[in-house]
């Protein structure tokens, strides 16, 4: 999803630009933690920054100083419940290909529900947050199981316990996880099952390549 958001998103599409933001940070926060015993290295890192316009250097410009504005409320909790879905929907193919796939979380309405919705608005998305967490290439958020789900597939159970507010809000919800073969070709660009044919890019990529952004 890393890679995605950088190689095959618009240049100036915040997706991206969000993502340079949380490599930069993180740069930057290891950088200055192992500057008091490799400060050479931390230093030559440091200048050759390209984003980093103060010339004072690393020792020159404080300590580490994170901002309050990366935590927010639930969202911890998000990736978590995400990650342990994505365990649940990886373990179901047994080291196959993940993109080869769609994914179908179905959670009753509740706190675990909402957390999802945060990464994902839509009911089904190809490029929304979950799905980059899933690893797949198109993943479906419903609070009940479909009734075309077929007969033969694996449905894997699981609960995913949250926290929040320092144990004010404790709640253990429980969630299904579907891996369907997805009926799409290859895209030739951003390399997801997500193209009407294995010759021409998706839409997302037909979007970026005119110009358009993404959505």
């Amino acid at each position: 999803s890393l890679s995605c958001r950088l190689y095959c998103e618009a240049e100036k599409d915040p997706k991206r630009r969000s993502c340079q933001t949380v490599l930069a940070e993180a740069l930057d926060v290891v950088v200055r933690s192992f500057a008091p015993i490799l400060p050479h290295l931390a230093e030559e890192v440091f200048q050759h920054l390209p984003y980093k316009r103060d010339s004072e250097g690393v020792f020159r410009t404080g300590w580490i100083n994170a901002s309050s504005a990366w935590k927010k409320p639930g969202i911890e909790e998000a990736i978590e419940g995400a990650c342990a879905m994505r365990d649940s929907f990886l373990g179901s193919i047994s080291g196959r290909n993940a993109l080869e796939y769609e994914v179908v979380i179905v959670i009753e309405p509740g706190l675990l529900f909402e957390l999802m919705e945060a990464l994902q608005a839509e009911e089904t998305s190809r490029v929304s947050q979950l799905n980059e967490i899933m690893m797949a290439s198109q993943t479906t958020l419903l609070s009940q199981l479909p009734k075309e789900t077929p007969a033969d597939a694996n449905i894997i159970k699981g609960t995913f316990l949250i926290n929040l507010e320092g144990g004010d809000i404790h709640e253990e919800s429980s969630y299904e996880v579907i891996a369907l073969p997805i009926a799409k070709a290859k895209c030739p660009r951003c390399r997801r099952y997500t193209s009407d044919s294995s010759s021409t890019p998706c839409p997302r990529c037909l979007k970026v390549m005119a110009g358009k952004g993404s959505t």
